[in-house]
């Protein structure tokens, strides 16, 4: 296999500046991968696809005919993304994790945002996810999103946007780990003269942010993950993240308050619990707060909490901020709170709320990519320049018969990375998922989760509609690849492995 054939097109290629003119930070791996002997990246793919099976890496699909779990897509071909551009990235969501923070605290409580106009009364009075029962309410450390993942494209122009934030319970990291190992199982020579950020201590640091936000005058807390259970599309997420930080996993059932505070049953009795990483929804948390009819969470948790005896992660009602409407206004909200320009900008987007913007929606809905404001996972999302009359009809009466509900955007021409397609190299798109942890300092895990498109011509990347994954590498700052590090380098940044291949 060799890059002769391989066409940019008109996107922005991700390893490629032109046909045949590797960009500097994969010069080295386009020449590795075209050394390799005819037939052997087909065979290392599939060692790759055979290791995901049998490590049962898999992901739920709802009502997907073939059943409930499917093996999570992986391509072999990395991303690569230069030392200097990360830094721009991760100043740039440092910045609007905090901005959001703040967004978050100032809605439940002083409204100081809303008094000023730095977002209109109506877009947070209509917000399907702010919680009323949170108001007035201060999170452990001030913190209410301890884990975002912002999902990040970049346009054929190259520049990198903020597509959407997702504060609520966001899944994928578990991949980006998984993702890593297997490349270092069944492809451990591509890292070979390469200098790649780790990702392998996420768990380290998730269990410490988790830990920093215990009660008061706990000193040794106990962490649980809290899960709907086995047919929640994360749960192979949930079961790996609460083994590799040896924390305890549990359901609903397992929980209880007594007492002021909450326990988990064990088989030598109750244990106090002070941390829940929970990943289920707000409203199935409590059915005495919020749905009565909710099974999966734990009856008094929120008195519980509001007393300050357990701390939840992500806060209770962080996901008035995780709204594609209230999204629109984050580069405000950067301004506002921080008085600082935004430093990763949002993808131009229309907010149908607005009467003037609805109209140039319905108008021009044929150019446009049209979502709803709460759903994820890519449902509900029309592609205007794809889509019949029939569809775009039908969205049109959507949009007027709720206009807070959805936004609209330009559709981008997403940049692609090469994947293998059989025998030969095509451009798939795709999007990028980094992880911010909000705890003692605010910590951003190296590259992410980078999305693949595996349909050809597809922009849809998510698990669900048919997306895949690839291995992320984030280069150390200055470093292009293509130089063997000396012993003694080795040394300075630890081991050999740690060095090359992490």
């Amino acid at each position: 296999m060799d890059f002769s054939a391989y066409q940019t097109d008109e996107f922005y290629d991700e390893m490629f500046e032109a046909p045949g003119k590797p960009r500097e930070r994969s010069q080295h791996l386009v020449s590795r991968l075209q050394s390799l002997s005819a037939g052997e990246l087909q065979r290392r793919q599939k060692s790759a696809e055979l290791a995901l099976l049998n490590m049962g890496i898999t992901f739920n699909v709802y009502g997907h005919e073939a059943g409930t779990e499917k093996v999570w897509p992986f391509d072999l071909v990395p991303r690569i993304i230069d030392g200097g551009e990360w830094d721009m990235i991760e100043r740039g969501l440092k910045q609007r994790i905090t901005a959001l923070n703040m967004f978050i605290d100032d809605v439940y409580n002083a409204q100081y945002c809303l008094r000023d106009k730095a977002v209109p009364d109506w877009l947070i009075g209509s917000a399907k996810n702010l919680l009323e029962p949170c108001r007035g309410m201060t999170p452990p450390k001030g913190i209410w999103c301890h884990i975002t993942g912002t999902d990040l494209v970049r346009d054929t122009n190259g520049q990198m946007y903020v597509l959407e934030d997702n504060l609520r319970c966001p899944s994928g990291v578990s991949y980006v780990l998984e993702n890593r190992e297997i490349m270092k199982r069944t492809f451990p020579q591509g890292f070979d003269g390469f200098s790649v950020l780790p990702v392998e201590d996420y768990p380290d640091r998730l269990l410490d942010m988790l830990q920093h936000i215990a009660p008061e005058g706990v000193n040794d807390p106990t962490v649980v993950v809290l899960t709907p259970g086995i047919y929640n599309s994360a749960y192979f997420e949930h079961c790996f993240l609460a083994q590799r930080m040896g924390v305890e996993l549990v359901q609903g059932s397992d929980l209880c308050v007594t007492n002021g505070h909450v326990f988990m049953r064990t088989t030598k009795g109750l244990e106090r619990v002070d941390v829940i990483y929970r990943r289920i929804d707000d409203e199935f948390l409590d059915p005495k707060t919020f749905r009565a009819d909710s099974t999966l969470g734990v009856p008094g948790l929120m008195d519980v909490y509001r007393a300050g005896r357990v701390a939840l992660a992500n806060a209770p009602g962080t996901g008035v901020a995780d709204d594609k409407a209230v999204y629109a206004f984050v580069p405000q909200l950067i301004k506002y709170f921080l008085n600082e320009d935004v430093i990763l900008p949002n993808v131009p987007t229309f907010v149908c709320g607005e009467e003037q913007q609805c109209d140039h929606v319905i108008a021009n809905i044929d150019k446009l990519v049209v979502k709803p404001a709460n759903e994820s996972g890519g449902y509900g999302i029309l592609l205007g320049p794809r889509a019949s009359k029939a569809e775009l009809d039908k969205y049109k009466d959507l949009i007027r018969s709720n206009p807070r509900n959805y936004v609209a955007q330009p559709m981008l021409g997403l940049s692609r990375v090469p994947t293998i397609v059989e025998d030969h190299f095509e451009g798939r798109h795709v999007d990028l998922r980094p992880y911010i942890l909000y705890g003692k300092d605010i910590f951003v895990l190296p590259g992410g989760l980078t999305r693949v498109a595996l349909r050809k011509g597809s922009l849809v990347v998510n698990s669900s509609q048919g997306g895949g994954s690839k291995d992320t590498w984030v280069l150390r700052n200055g470093y292009t690849g293509g130089r063997f590090p000396t012993q003694r380098q080795t040394m300075t940044n630890g081991s050999q492995s740690q060095y090359q291949a992490s």
